[in-house]
């Protein structure tokens, strides 16, 4: 089978979804790879690297597609590149089928099998090919450096001649791989770090990393099977808000990382919270792109609110790019690889297996995936 990785066209996008080690993987599974000319250009990565490795080039991006048995890639393919795959042509990328109803439509249309990254099940055996947990993680990072080098003040507590200086507060919203990982880094930095999230499950994950967890009584709350969050009520919603304006208020970074899986990011942190926090705080708002978890953040704009400044900063693990396309490159090899019929050499999509019954969006014509499917019909 020939994979293909074509450039990612979004100008903002330094991601790619293969490295030059990753290649000599894919060609002991047998494998043909092919990448578009000057495909690691954004990282610096000489096609010769590629080529060394074992991998063509291709400068003609319609015939790299459409002559492709398998597509890799970061992002969505573009509408206009889906007439251009075979017709039965396999598609790997984050999609975001919720809100990407036409696209399905047309991958519908050509027969494509899409996969879709967001929706691998989190479970034991996926967690090599989980490329939202491993993109979530180095958002979490990212965040907390973006804070520390927009903050007016150091981190950590230092002992000085002049006097001690005070660490500043860190709080997180929301525990889960991208939350743990910013409380970590935090702390590493030598933060005093506050967390909260609806699940009290995670409460001891908190606690391990040196973090204190905020206790708000929400009555039943939980979790999703694949370790969401579940949705809040209104009620529970203006609960959980007023006991966090006051830590909001002491704090000097905050940090929300709240998402629903599927649905518009909740409201946490209100412009009164905002209001009530002090100036030259700043609050990164990682959920920015589902809609947000604060009220007034902009996608890819820091906005300014009576002196404490909301980041909206998209493609937080696109700020350390290198470290994200190898854990890409890894995630993508290791998905290929589970799938992959050592003796007919191809990838082989049963959708029997619990993993592609819940990433396969389209195949043979028709929207395979029960949630997607689903979400269309009510959305009708």
């Amino acid at each position: 089978m020939k994979i293909a990785f074509p450039k990612e066209l979004n100008p903002k996008e330094s991601r790619i979804a293969l490295i030059p080690q990753t290649v000599e993987k894919y060609k002991k599974l047998g494998a043909e790879v092919v990448i578009e000319k000057n495909y690691g250009k954004v990282l610096n990565i000489k096609d010769k690297e590629y080529l060394d490795a074992g991998a063509t080039i291709e400068s003609d991006r319609g015939s790299l597609i459409s002559n492709a048995d398998i597509v890799l890639r970061v992002n969505k393919i573009p509408e206009d590149e889906i007439s251009l795959l075979k017709k039965d042509a396999i598609h790997v990328s984050f999609l975001d089928p919720f809100r990407e109803k036409p696209l399905v439509k047309s991958l519908v249309s050509s027969g494509v099998t899409s996969l879709s990254l967001e929706m691998l099940p989190r479970s034991t055996i996926a967690q090599k090919m989980d490329a939202l947990s491993s993109q979530a993680n180095l958002a979490g990072y990212v965040a907390v450096i973006t804070a520390a080098s927009m903050s007016q003040k150091i981190l950590p507590m230092m002992t000085t001649p002049a006097g001690t200086i005070s660490p500043v507060k860190v709080f997180v919203i929301g525990a889960g791989v991208a939350g743990l990982q910013a409380i970590a880094t935090a702390k590493r930095l030598g933060a005093r770090v506050e967390a909260f999230d609806t699940r009290p499950v995670v409460e001891e994950q908190v606690k391990s990393l040196g973090a204190k967890f905020i206790k708000v009584d929400l009555g039943d709350t939980g979790q999703t099977k694949d370790g969401y969050a579940k949705a809040l009520t209104e009620e529970q919603i203006k609960i959980q808000r007023e006991a966090m304006k006051k830590v909001c208020s002491e704090s000097d970074i905050v940090i929300t990382t709240a998402q629903l899986f599927g649905r518009k990011a909740p409201i946490i942190v209100t412009k009164d919270m905002v209001q009530g926090m002090k100036e030259g705080s700043i609050i990164i708002d990682m959920a920015v792109e589902s809609g947000g978890n604060v009220e007034g953040s902009q996608a890819d704009k820091t906005v300014e609110i009576n002196g404490v400044k909301i980041v909206g900063q998209l493609n937080l693990p696109g700020k350390v790019a290198y470290n994200a396309s190898q854990m890409l490159s890894a995630n993508l090899y290791n998905l290929v690889h589970h799938f992959w019929d050592k003796e007919k050499k191809l990838f082989l999509v049963d959708l029997e297996d619990d993993l592609l019954k819940g990433c396969v969006i389209t195949h043979k014509n028709q929207i395979q995936n029960k949630m997607i499917k689903e979400f269309f019909t009510k959305d009708n």
